[in-house]
């Protein structure tokens, strides 16, 4: 009996970001590398793959990147380093990975499934979505026929993009050559790999699929952690976090909206905003003070 679809050959793992918005436990960990609900991030979806047949897993590295090569070790993970990290978006993680690319998932290291979603075949090439009940600021779909036609972001009560992708052969062939023809234009540095795709969304087919919105996690900031996993309400494992609460006198409890600071010349944080007590104050990594602003 002939199986339908595609033979997923492997899985890739983007772990190369800052993950800047995640202050200040990403200035200290790797987003990918924190305990949520006892599980290591990167090592629980490397554990759904592998319980899903998949047996080739490629991580592509950037910041903190000597932080993940026990997993080589661990579990047998290909490690590829993308130098152009912290200079270019997503992009650049892909480009590092082409050579590999085939009937191939594509993750976020920040992903948290509360089920395991992979298999070992595939349809088609498909991109995640949950509902939003009423407004959003995610990246909103356009349906039709069960393809997506089109991409805004913004928009009330729409299926939006969260979690993995799958690319199966056709589709992969078709971005590569896309990507290698644009990689070195200047408007390309800052793209999502997603934003190539919207642009040439005409050419690249790819169906919804659709979850329930408890299925998959993405965590932004630390408050949308702690509303998941609340350990980190009062226990965030930050060195930077109890030298605030030291300085202010309070609990970590005490401290919320958590917002990072970049540098007026890069998207690089410099520290991070919080508010205590309905006042907003201000911490920079580099002179390790807490200011406060109203």
């Amino acid at each position: 009996m002939r199986i339908m679809g595609y033979k997923v050959d492997n899985a890739i793992i983007m772990c190369a970001g800052t993950s800047s918005r995640f202050a200040p436990i990403s200035y200290e960990t790797h987003k990918g590398l924190i305990k949520v609900k006892g599980e290591i991030l990167v090592e629980r979806q490397i554990n759904q793959l592998i319980e899903a047949g998949i047996k080739e897993i490629i991580l592509i590295v950037g910041y903190k990147k000597e932080d993940f090569y026990y997993l080589k070790e661990k579990y047998g993970v290909k490690i590829l380093y993308n130098e152009e990290y912290d200079s270019r978006n997503n992009n650049s993680s892909i480009y590092v990975a082409k050579d590999h690319l085939k009937n191939s998932y594509i993750c976020s290291v920040d992903n948290y499934f509360t089920e395991n979603p992979f298999s070992s075949y595939e349809e088609e090439s498909f991109y995640s979505a949950v509902y939003s009940d009423g407004r959003t600021a995610e990246w909103c779909l356009e349906i039709e026929d069960g393809y997506i036609s089109n991409v805004v972001i913004g928009g009330t009560n729409k299926w939006y993009m969260l979690g993995h992708a799958f690319w199966d052969e056709n589709f992969t062939k078709k971005y590569i050559d896309i990507l290698e023809n644009i990689y070195n234009k200047p408007e390309t540095k800052d793209m999502f790999w997603e934003t190539i795709y919207i642009n040439n969304i005409d050419v690249l087919k790819m169906r919804i699929k659709k979850y329930d919105k408890d299925y998959i996690y993405e965590f932004d900031t630390l408050d949308e952690l702690r509303t998941f996993d609340s350990k980190y309400i009062n226990n965030s494992n930050s060195s930077i976090i109890l030298k605030v609460c030291k300085i202010l006198g309070c609990n970590e409890s005490d401290l919320k909206e958590f917002k990072s600071l970049y540098s007026e010349n890069s998207n690089k944080s410099i520290g991070f905003k919080f508010k205590y007590n309905d006042n907003e104050y201000k911490y920079k990594y580099k002179n390790e003070k807490v200011v406060k602003i109203n």
